[in-house]
């Protein structure tokens, strides 16, 4: 596979990795312990059991990425949806902090060459591209849920991840001022509110 495109598309998939991972750790800084592993509803996960779901998952795909199948047969997805009494918050942290570093460690080696190669997940076979795109979406539909349970609980004292209701505008001519300065659109949104805290506004 052409390698500047390999390139382009690996940095930019480790680049949004990392922005979801940190669009996620806001949003549990807004909420107590008590509420980690609250749960809505009887068929509602809690933001614990769906970071623990989302790391045994890291571990499970990410471990021997290119030469294993990425359903380990030691992993137990069941158990990922429950939470032991005896568990903390700095246990889940741990955990989920040790599968994002499986993520990292397995895609920033990749060469270009690499993406010549399938993996399979489940005995299905995938592309690099598949396999890191599969995962990607998993992880961004996971973190959405994690974000939404964080504003549930915070309600009116909700800080903004994103852009602020009926503020889309300002944040344009926001992004405007800043032409010419990389930065992922998370950061650009999470910028724009800081920005306007300072002000007042």
């Amino acid at each position: 596979m052409n390698q500047p495109i390999t390139r382009q598309f690996l940095d930019d998939a480790i680049a949004s990795f990392r922005a979801y991972k940190k669009l996620a750790e806001k949003a549990l800084d807004q909420i107590s312990d008590e509420e980690f592993f609250a749960r809505i509803d009887e068929e509602s996960n809690s933001v614990a059991v769906i970071m623990k779901h989302m790391a045994g998952n890291m571990l499970s795909r990410w471990s021997d990425f290119l030469t294993t199948d990425g359903e380990k047969p030691s992993r137990n997805r069941d158990t990922e949806f429950v939470v032991e009494p005896r568990t903390t918050k700095s246990n889940v942290l741990a955990y989920w902090d040790k599968g994002w570093s499986c993520v990292f460690a397995a895609l920033e080696p990749l060469q270009a060459e690499d993406f010549d190669k399938k993996v399979l997940i489940r005995g299905e076979e995938h592309s690099i591209v598949q396999a890191i795109n599969r995962q990607l979406t998993h992880y961004a539909y996971h973190i959405g849920q994690i974000v939404f349970l964080a504003k549930h609980f915070r309600s009116t004292e909700w800080k903004s991840l994103t852009i602020p209701k009926n503020r889309s505008a300002e944040f344009n001519k926001y992004l405007e001022q800043k032409a010419g300065e990389a930065e992922h659109r998370f950061d650009a949104a999470a910028g724009f509110v800081q920005d306007s805290e300072k002000s007042g506004v």
